[in-house]
């Protein structure tokens, strides 16, 4: 039965949980973060000490997140102006007896970097809430996938934005802070029914389409386009509506790719999660360029993790609630793991895309950025692309020369060296940024004596010619390896134009 939750419903139901500070802020102060801490990580128990002395608050912490059973009493008190049985008509809680409990996942969810806007998700319950495996058409909640797209995302003001295969509805939340205009679409009715409920219960106005990929949009463009599509690769199957598309392998992240271009305005920025197979005598980044147009577009690949086919099956039936000890896990895992043999997968890439609409020849760069890093990479795509438009738009060398280039205090240089006959010897010489992803850069002895030259004073032309005199070298031969050194030192933000420091 899909949920049915009313304009009047989510209302009466906002106001309930306002009153009682059940909101990102309210839960951490209540539970502490400690407890909070240990919830997040799936261990209920800190939580239910910290929920012990009751109240309405302690109530819908102890239901919704907890996932414990309250007394019906105590949920009417904490849902004050709700009906309860409306709540349980509607799907939100389940009623037995004198006690009641979550029958969906309701949960408060807050970002920093959003302002500290805090908004409330509907979703279903998970395998460990709802006591066993999930349905075919489970509506994801806040899931790391989600967490990690959100914080990838470019956060600049746009008209109008696409959220294609929205869920529950957790980047169209995100995108109401900077977008005048959100779609969101899904093939799954019951996410659309689920993502309807987070919207209005957040009193948010967001257009809602439902179809499969990019057919509710036909004809139409965006200024920007969010997606988390069902990007787990495998065989051609639909177990779970939120994560299996039908295709195999890693075609739906292709799909998406290529699908892009056609939905998205002039200069639209499109972002998405995606994977991608990793097959024996393929190197990925030229698999996934395969997906692109010759022209037409900017792109940025990002792979933030590969996994193993055993790890990444075992991965995926837990997230399912299936025990890959089971007979049905094993059976789940031969098909899965005999699909990958027979198509030479050694591995699956995981990370983010971001493409950009252009009038030019197609620009990809493809990058692994598997080490930790702490800053969120929404910044860094917006400054990444800012970049390569300013590359693109000065890649005469003539201007090159002409301008006045700056090392960002966030680059330091580290040398690495090892004791030797003659006292020390260098080993390394790389740059290293220490903000954003922490890009690092082996170097040599001429790029580092020409970085310390480019204050933002000295044209560039200028201090190459300083370069080459100082180092008996013909000038030329300087200009010629270093304009390319320079191009990509300012596309990973190591080396900047005056006008984007």
């Amino acid at each position: 039965m899909l949920p049915q939750f009313s304009d009047e419903f989510c209302a009466r139901l906002a106001d309930a949980l306002r009153v009682v500070g059940y909101d990102a802020d309210g839960v951490v102060a209540a539970l502490g973060n400690q407890a909070h801490a240990a919830l997040g990580r799936g261990e209920p128990e800190p939580a239910r000490r910290s929920t012990a002395g009751g109240g309405p608050l302690a109530t819908l912490i102890r239901m919704f997140l907890v996932g414990d059973a309250v007394p019906r009493a105590q949920a009417v008190a904490a849902l004050r102006g709700v009906d309860i049985e409306e709540a349980a008509a509607a799907g939100l809680v389940r009623l037995d007896g004198d006690s009641a409990r979550a029958g969906l996942d309701l949960r408060p969810y807050g970002d920093d970097g959003d302002d500290g806007a805090s908004w409330w998700v509907v979703a279903d319950l998970d395998a460990d809430q709802a006591g066993g495996p999930v349905g075919a058409d489970h509506v994801l909640g806040i899931g790391h996938a989600s967490l990690s797209l959100a914080r990838a995302t470019v956060r600049r003001p746009v008209g109008t934005l696409l959220d294609l295969g929205t869920g529950c509805g957790v980047q169209a939340l995100h995108a109401s802070r900077h977008a005048g205009r959100i779609t969101a679409t899904d093939l799954s009715e019951r996410c659309l029914a689920l993502a309807s409920a987070t919207f209005r219960l957040n009193g948010l106005d967001v257009e809602t389409a439902r179809g499969s990929w990019f057919e509710p949009v036909g004809g139409r463009r965006f200024d920007q386009v969010v997606c988390n599509p069902p990007f787990v690769v495998g065989p051609p199957r639909v177990d779970y509506v939120y994560r299996d598309s039908g295709l195999a392998g890693d075609d739906a992240s292709a799909l998406v790719v290529r699908g892009l271009p056609g939905v998205l305005a002039p200069g639209g920025v499109g972002q998405l999660l995606a994977s991608w197979l990793h097959r024996r005598g393929e190197d990925w980044a030229d698999r996934v360029t395969g997906w692109l147009p010759d022209e037409g577009v900017d792109a940025w690949f990002v792979q933030r993790d590969v996994a193993e086919p055993a790890m990444y099956v075992g991965t995926w039936l837990r997230d399912a609630g299936i025990d890959p000890r089971s007979a049905e896990g094993s059976a789940k895992a031969a098909a899965w793991l005999d699909w990958f043999e027979a198509n030479d997968v050694v591995g699956v890439g995981f990370g983010f895309v971001t493409l950009r609409a252009t009038d030019s020849d197609t620009e990809v760069a493809c990058e692994d950025l598997r080490h930790a890093y702490d800053d969120p990479l929404g910044p860094e795509t917006g400054a990444w692309l800012d970049r390569v438009a300013w590359l693109r738009a000065n890649a005469d060398p003539a201007r090159l020369l002409a301008t006045e280039f700056a090392v960002p205090s966030t680059v330091v240089l580290e040398r690495v060296s090892e004791p030797g006959a003659d006292g020390w010897a260098e080993l390394v010489r790389r740059l290293h940024r220490t903000d954003g992803p922490g890009w690092q850069q082996e170097t040599d002895e001429l790029v580092t004596a020409l970085l310390a030259g480019c204050r933002g004073q000295v044209p560039l032309g200028d201090l190459l010619a300083l370069l080459a005199a100082g180092h008996g070298l013909p000038a030329d031969a300087v200009v010629h390896a270093a304009l390319p050194v320079v191009a990509d030192l300012v596309t990973h933000g190591m080396l900047l134009p005056k006008e984007l420091v």
